[in-house]
Parts: structure tokens; C-alpha cells; sequence
């Protein structure tokens, strides 16, 4: 049992789009990841996300609307459910979802991380 400072974990990488693990809860992964840019159209089928703004802000689009997301908030995109992160300037995002989740998820993509990394 360790806490965990999530700004000392940011500071540990400057990679974009490339999800770090940092804890695990009854087979979910919570995962660290900084986003800039327009992230890849993708679905999870079988997992929900919860996408969590320690810093910045992004905008979390879907088909058939934008939701902007700031510091201090999240959303959670159900399963199934199309989407991709969209972020103008650096966001440091808490990601909680099951540890089966691949980042693209149905979209193979050079952004694709088979294994993230422990931090």
C-alpha cells in the first residue's frame, strides 16, 4: 500500500497518447496518459473508460457531439460507444478502465500500445 502523486508520475514521461500503468483495482488498470492532438476514431466493445483531467483540458468527440472536459473533471464512455480525445495543448489525463483495454480499440493504429508501461 503506497500512495501515489500523480504529478511526481507525470513528470516521469513526455510521450503523447502512450498510457502508462500506475495502479491496479479489482482487474482494472489505472493508467496515466498525456494527450496532444486528435487521437484515433475508435470503440471498446466490451469495456467502459473513465477519462479523468489532473491538467489541461481536451475535447472527448463523439459522433454526433463534442463534450469539452477540463481540469478536475471526467467522463466516462460506455462501451461500444464510438469516440476519440481531441486535446489543442498538452492534458494530463487518469485513465480507469479494465486491463484488457487496448487504447485503440478496434483501431489498429501506429498509436496502438499492446503493453503499457509501469510507472
Amino acid at each position: 500500500m503506497e500512495k501515489v502523486n500523480l504529478a511526481e508520475k507525470f513528470s516521469l514521461f513526455t510521450s503523447h497518447w502512450d498510457p502508462k500503468i500506475v495502479g491496479e483495482v479489482n482487474g482494472h488498470h489505472v493508467k496515466l496518459v498525456k494527450f496532444q492532438g486528435p487521437f484515433v476514431w475508435h470503440r471498446h466493445e466490451k469495456e467502459d473508460e473513465l477519462f479523468l483531467v489532473h491538467k489541461g483540458r481536451f475535447t472527448m468527440e463523439f459522433r454526433d457531439r463534442r463534450v469539452p472536459v477540463g481540469e478536475g473533471e471526467f467522463i466516462i464512455v460506455p462501451r461500444g460507444m464510438e469516440h476519440r480525445p481531441v486535446a489543442e495543448e498538452e492534458v494530463h489525463v487518469l485513465l480507469f478502465e479494465p486491463s484488457t483495454t487496448l487504447n485503440t480499440g478496434d483501431a489498429e493504429s501506429d498509436l496502438t500500445v499492446d503493453e503499457p508501461e509501469r510507472i
